[in-house]
């Protein structure tokens, strides 16, 4: 019989060593191959499955075993290698691990010791050769090649690196970081660390192998012969942490790394980035020609046990290597372990014989995935060996318990992480059917745990790290050859590449809420202009043949189109000529803007071309006659509504001459009837608002004669929009006009009955009708109340004009005008003498009340009425002394009071000559209540008030 041949096939990364091994292995009827991570024995072993069946083939490692009766193929890790087992073929990758000092003892155990029936092939590097010969002497060497060149490319910033690159870190918190920073600037990438379970391992390198990222970002795990299509590494640390403390890289560790750049025959790179120096020349060499120092000395631990008691077998543990080149490593946890649990006492009393203190060491074999660095494991392994010690199993309910809380799906990824580990404790434990009771159901609840777990880390994994948009866009915009894939749907959704970006509005595009305000900000945008290109000429075309109903204007003087806001109105040299300022966009050109600001012009013009009329109708028709232009031109600059009486500057003909043309020159204000419509009024307190720089104020509803004052309403927008303050409420101009017109008609000479629809004319309660009469110029006398002995009916409710001391019995006006300039305008004052004969005295001048424009039927009703005329003489002689109705006085700044200001005040001999308390600065607006005087009790109108009252 021939003897079983030992070989070694020894070289640097990427020259196919596994993939050799493993053909070998499946040449043979059976074979067993280890490997030193759990990833690596998974990945095998699905590639084993693949090529044999899933029925030849088992995978054995330390949390799972599945093992058909028909399996003659294992993949395992390397410590657990079933080494009970005879077959033709065995394998160990990665055997320039014996030289570690954790876990070197296990692998220079089995290669000293494991052997196939017909062939042993020990994988590995270059740095064993010399130890190997010496060791095994019988051993045939085997070196092979890189398959690619492997090239250093210097530093290099996260956002520079080229697609297919791996960047490597040495702890988890380094491993998020700079997953972050990708994820923000480079669209996102894979996360691979040791601690991941195969399941999340697999889906987050599937991840990168199907191109959904160009990233990836490992720990030092990447270097144990993961295969990925890795053109780049970069490193962004040279210190790790080696579970005992930080030092720095050796040559061999950062070759081992570096040579996952380029498979097969494709030439890889390696550098450095982020805040990692420059590799030193003397690493870069010897990474580039693959020459590195020989391993001095191999990590050895005692295999052959004494379990005659304790502390025989922690003095075998601690026996000295048999042969030069050997060396004692760090001591294990398992050893670590039994050292701490030997001082109890209850330990060594259940440890008694060699069964059960070989079951103690396997019990303190139990790997301590946690790492929780207190004696939290120490203890658990003293509670597993008590119950198999004393019970023979472990209890089903502990068992089930703790995976059931291991099963949970709610944490961050540390939480996650961390559950993990300990899943994989209890899968170690479930797959030692000799401690449990029903081991297969808690393998399969251990699995289905695990499974559950795993998904969702990868799913928290990729939500935190992964940006699939981003990355596609990337892609797809680095490669400018190709045209991409945009669309703009009906409700301004912009997708690109089948991704939102974002939202168009009107001509501005807003990216999408997700993007951030960083990188993926901008490769948004980037994506948006490629994509927007034709699609903004499309908008401006579409918007200039738009019909006039699409546009609309906003209280925050907006001009959208179809909702979407396009421009804004800016103040203009006149108030009915704003300026048009299209919103900026990135997407439109200097003549598109023009074009879209020339078509909102024209629309602009249209609507107040409509809306206001009634002024060139005024306008054009007061051209004719001279005296009519002057206040056509005013109601120009107010927009169709002055506010302020006009008794003190319109007499009787100017007055009939402006009603004919559709002038109403009212006690209130002077005005066309026209712009006091809905439409032409909102217009008005846009554009008002538009000059007072405030958002445009709400208009009570059509109909209303009568609202509460509002609140936000701006100091002056009342007056200039149609209402006039009357106590407690506001009044519509023209129903206030006419109701002032009727009553002062119908108390001209004399107090008269009230009628009794005044109240729901002005829309008022009774109760606050004395009030709002009083504001008006009006004094409610209350009806009589009949004495006990008296018959008849009670007399009526009266109204008469409101008349006080001191000749201040005018209506209520907004205005700087006196009475006694009113007067002059009026036929039957000290002008109308020579036809009345002698002026009367003052006190019997006529009425304050009366109607304001020419006559009471002008004010009393559109259709008109006639009125009676009175001798001077009796009517002034019938009245009692005047009342003061003198307007309240404006402290604030006129409003929408157009380019030539406030009017001019015409002043005469008469007025001069009145005390200067009495005269009024100027015109305002804003109807802010004025200070009241009261009446001189000394003046000879009050002696003549109380001698009248006495003879009566």
């Amino acid at each position: 019989m021939f003897p079983a041949r030992v070989k070694a096939v020894l070289g640097p990364t990427n020259t196919g060593k596994t993939h050799l091994a493993i053909t070998r292995m499946l040449a043979h009827a059976s074979g067993i191959i280890g490997f030193p991570l759990r990833l690596l024995a998974r990945e095998n072993y699905d590639r084993m499955v693949a090529a044999k069946g899933a029925r030849h083939v088992a995978l054995i490692t330390g949390e799972e075993k599945i093992v058909p009766p028909e399996a003659r193929w294992f993949a395992c890790t390397v410590e657990a290698m079933p080494l009970d087992r005879r077959v033709e073929f065995v394998a160990v990758d990665e055997i320039q691990l014996c030289a570690d000092p954790d876990r070197g003892h296990v692998f220079t155990d089995r290669l000293l010791h494991a052997r196939g029936l017909v062939e042993t092939m020990f994988l590995g590097a270059e740095t064993i050769r010399p130890l190997l010969q010496r060791l095994v002497p019988q051993a045939e060497v085997e070196t092979r090649p890189r398959l690619s060149q492997l090239t250093y490319a210097g530093p290099a910033k996260l956002t520079k690196l080229p697609p297919r690159s791996a960047v490597v870190a040495f702890s988890a918190g380094e491993v998020y970081a700079i997953a972050e920073a990708i994820r923000r600037r480079r669209g996102g990438c894979a996360v691979v660390m040791g601690r991941l379970s195969p399941r999340t391992r697999n889906a987050q390198v599937a991840l990168y192998q199907n191109r959904e990222v160009d990233f990836l970002v490992a720990t030092d795990a990447i270097g144990m012969g993961l295969n990925m299509d890795v053109d780049h590494v970069a490193f962004a640390s040279l210190q790790k942490f080696d579970g005992h403390r930080p030092r720095p890289l050796s040559a061999q560790e950062a070759a081992q790394i570096a040579g996952r750049a380029g498979r097969g025959m494709r030439d890889g790179t390696f550098g450095t980035t982020a805040d990692c120096p420059p590799l030193p020349d003397e690493i870069v060499g010897k990474i580039e020609e693959h020459q590195f120092e020989a391993l001095m000395t191999l990590a050895w631990r005692n295999a052959e046990l004494d379990f005659s008691g304790i502390d025989a077998l922690l003095d075998s543990l601690a026996a000295p290597p048999p042969v030069p080149g050997l060396a004692k490593g760090h001591d294990a946890t398992d050893h670590i372990t039994l050292a701490a649990l030997s001082r109890e006492a209850e330990v060594r009393a259940l440890a008694t014989g060699r069964a059960r203190l070989r079951l103690l060491w396997e019990t303190c074999q139990i790997p301590d995935f946690r790492k929780l660095a207190d004696d939290s494991h120490t203890r658990f392994c003293a509670r597993v060996f008590a119950h198999l010690a004393r019970e023979g199993h472990l209890p089903a309910d502990w068992v089930g318990t703790q995976i059931a809380q291991c099963a949970s799906i709610e944490g961050d990824l540390d939480t996650l992480m961390a559950r993990l580990s300990a899943i994989r404790v209890w899968s170690y434990i479930a797959a030692r059917a000799d401690w449990l009771r029903d081991a297969a159901r808690y393998q399969n609840e251990a699995r289905a745990a695990e499974d559950a777990v795993s998904d969702a880390l990868h799913e928290r994994l990729t939500a935190r790290f992964v940006d699939r948009r981003a990355a596609h866009l990337i892609r797809r915009l680095d490669d400018s050859a190709e045209e991409l894939l945009s669309a703009v749907t009906r409700k301004g959704e912009v997708v690109v590449e089948g991704h939102p970006v974002g939202h168009v509005t009107g001509f501005v595009f807003e990216p999408d809420a997700s993007a951030g305000n960083g990188e993926e900000r901008k490769l948004v945008l980037r994506a948006a202009r490629r994509a927007l290109q034709s699609e903004m000429p499309k908008r401006v075309t579409e918007m200039e043949t738009a019909s006039d109903d699409a546009f609309a204007l906003t209280p925050t003087h907006s001009i959208t189109w179809n909702g979407a806001e396009i421009a804004r109105l800016r103040p203009g040299p006149a108030p009915d000529k704003p300026l048009i300022e299209p919103l900026a966009s990135e997407f439109l050109d200097g003549a598109q803007r023009e074009r879209v600001r020339s078509r909102l012009a024209t629309w602009l013009e249209t609507m107040l071309k409509r809306d206001f009329a009634a002024l060139d109708t005024v306008e054009a028709k007061a051209a004719e006659d001279n005296t009519l232009r002057g206040p056509a031109f005013r109601l120009r600059e107010y927009l169709g509504l002055m506010p302020g009486g006009t008794e003190a500057e319109i007499n009787p003909e100017l007055r009939q001459k402006l009603k004919a043309i559709g002038i109403r020159a009212g006690r209130f204000a002077l005005y066309l009837p026209e712009m006091l419509k809905p439409r032409p009024m909102a217009l008005r307190a846009q554009l008002w608002a538009l000059k007072a720089d405030c958002p445009t104020p709400a208009l009570p509803g059509g109909g209303l004669v009568s609202v509460p004052p509002p609140e936000d309403w701006p100091e002056g927008f009342a007056a200039t929009m149609g209402w006039v303050m009357a106590g407690p409420v506001m009044l519509r101009l023209d129903v206030a006009e006419r109701v002032a017109g009727e009553l002062g008609h119908l108390t001209r000479r004399a107090p008269a009955m009230l009628p009794p629809d005044v109240a729901s004319r002005l829309g008022v309660k009774a109760d606050v009708l004395p009030v709002v009469l009083q504001t008006l110029g009006f004094r409610l006398i209350p009806a009589e109340t009949l004495a006990e002995d008296a018959f008849g009916p009670p007399g009526p409710a009266m109204v008469s004009a409101r008349r006080e001391d001191h000749g201040r019995g005018r209506p209520p006006r907004h205005g700087p005008r006196g009475e006694r300039r009113g007067e002059r305008s009026r036929p039957g004052n000290e002008r109308g003498s020579e036809r009345g004969g002698e002026r009367p005295p003052r006190e019997a001048r006529p009425a304050a009340g009366a109607p304001a424009e020419g006559t009471a039927a002008e004010a009393a009703s559109p259709e008109g009425a006639p009125a009676e005329a009175a001798p001077r003489g009796e009517a002034r002689a019938e009245r009692g002394p005047r009342h003061d109705q003198r307007p309240p006085r404006r402290d604030g700044p006129p409003r929408f009071q157009g380019k030539g200001g406030p009017r001019d005040e015409r002043r005469d001999e008469r007025r001069d000559r009145r005390p200067r308390d009495d005269r009024q600065e100027g015109r305002s607006y804003s109807f802010a209540p004025a200070r009241e005087k009261g009446p001189d009790p000394d003046s000879p109108f009050a002696v003549l008030a109380r001698l009248k009252l006495g003879k009566d």
